[in-house]
C-alpha cells in the first residue's frame, strides 16, 4: 500500500512504538525522539539516539559519565539543538531553538542547580519569567504585578505537593533548607510542566531526611498523571521510583530494564559494559 509522507511516518512510528517484556504492545509514548544526533567538534555526544516516554510513568536515565545522557536531555527540554535527528510529542514533531520553546510546550526541567534566584521571594522564584500583571491599564500600561494573585497561586501549589513547612511565601529562598528549595522547583515545575517534567540529579546535594522528602514529591507528580524523566547516579532511588530505566552508553539508548525484574548491580554492569543486555531489554 502506497501511502502519503505524512501518513506513512505516522505508520511507521506506530510500528516501532514500545512492547513490553512479554510481547504486548504498551500504549502509545507521550514523547518519543528517534535518531538524534548530537556532536561537538570531533566528539559524538549523542548518536542516533532513541528515546521513549509513556503516559504517566517515571522514566529513569542512568549512564556513565560522559555517556551522553546529558546531552539527550538538553535536546528533549531545548537547551540543545540536535543536529539530526526528530523529537514528537503526542504525535506532533517538535523542534526547539530554546528552553522557552520547550516550556510552551508543556516541559518544564528542574536543573541540578535549581536555577533559583536566592535573594527573591518563593512566589517570584515560581512566576520568574511568567509574571502575572495586574487586569487593566495598571498591568498593560504601567507593568504593575499583581502580586497577590501569584502569591495566592504559589501558596496553592504548595499546598498541593504537601509542602506546608513552608509559612511564609514572601520569605527568599535563600532562608530555605536544601530540601525546601527543591521542593519549591519541583512544585514550580509540576505548576507549569503540563505535559512532562525532566529532574535532574534532584537528591544529590540532600541529606537522608530530605530526599526522602523529594521522592515523595516525585510520587505525588506521579499520582496528579504527569510523566517523570529522572536522571539520578543514585541507584537506590531509581530502583525505588522508576517504573522503567533507560541505560544510556556512548550516546546511544543501550537498552531499557524494568526495575522489578533486574538489580541494581544488572544496571551498573549493562552501564558500564561489563555485562550485556537480554536482548528483549534492547528491543524494549
Amino acid at each position: 500500500m502506497d501511502l502519503p509522507a505524512d501518513r506513512r511516518a505516522h505508520h511507521c512510528r506506530r510500528r516501532s512504538r514500545p512492547v513490553d517484556q512479554k510481547g504486548f504492545g504498551m500504549s502509545e509514548p507521550i514523547l518519543t525522539a528517534r535518531n538524534l544526533v548530537k556532536r561537538y567538534g570531533k566528539v559524538v555526544a549523542l548518536d542516533h539516539c532513541d528515546f521513549d516516554l509513556m503516559p504517566g510513568e517515571i522514566l529513569a536515565v542512568i549512564g556513565d559519565n560522559g555517556a551522553g545522557k546529558s546531552t539527550l536531555i538538553k535536546a528533549i527540554s531545548g537547551a540543545v539543538t540536535p543536529d539530526a535527528g526528530e523529537i514528537w510529542m503526542e504525535g506532533r514533531r517538535l523542534h526547539f531553538t530554546s528552553p522557552n520553546d520547550a516550556r510552551e510546550a508543556g516541559i518544564e526541567t528542574v536543573y541540578q542547580t535549581l536555577a533559583m534566584s536566592p535573594a527573591l521571594s518563593i512566589a517570584d522564584n515560581m512566576f520568574m519569567g511568567r509574571e502575572l500583571r495586574k487586569p487593566g491599564i495598571m498591568g498593560k500600561l504601567l507593568r504593575q504585578l499583581d502580586r497577590p494573585a501569584m502569591e495566592k497561586f504559589a501558596r496553592e501549589k504548595l499546598n498541593e505537593l504537601g509542602l506546608l513547612t513552608i509559612q511564609n511565601i514572601n520569605q527568599a529562598v535563600e532562608t530555605l533548607s536544601g530540601g525546601q528549595r527543591q521542593g519549591v522547583a519541583v512544585a514550580r515545575a509540576a505548576a507549569f510542566g503540563s505535559k512532562v517534567i525532566i529532574l535532574d540529579e534532584p537528591t544529590a546535594a540532600l541529606g537522608v531526611k530530605e530526599s526522602r522528602r523529594v521522592l515523595e514529591l516525585i510520587q505525588d507528580v506521579k499520582s496528579r498523571g504527569i510523566p517523570i524523566i529522572l536522571i539520578s547516579h543514585n541507584m537506590p532511588h531509581v530502583f525505588e521510583v522508576a517504573d522503567r530505566i533507560h541505560v544510556h552508553r556512548l550516546g546511544k539508548r543501550l537498552c531499557v530494564i524494568n526495575p522489578k525484574d533486574y538489580t541494581m548491580s544488572d544496571a551498573v554492569a549493562f552501564m558500564t559494559g561489563a555485562a550485556e543486555p537480554p536482548a528483549e531489554a534492547i528491543a524494549a
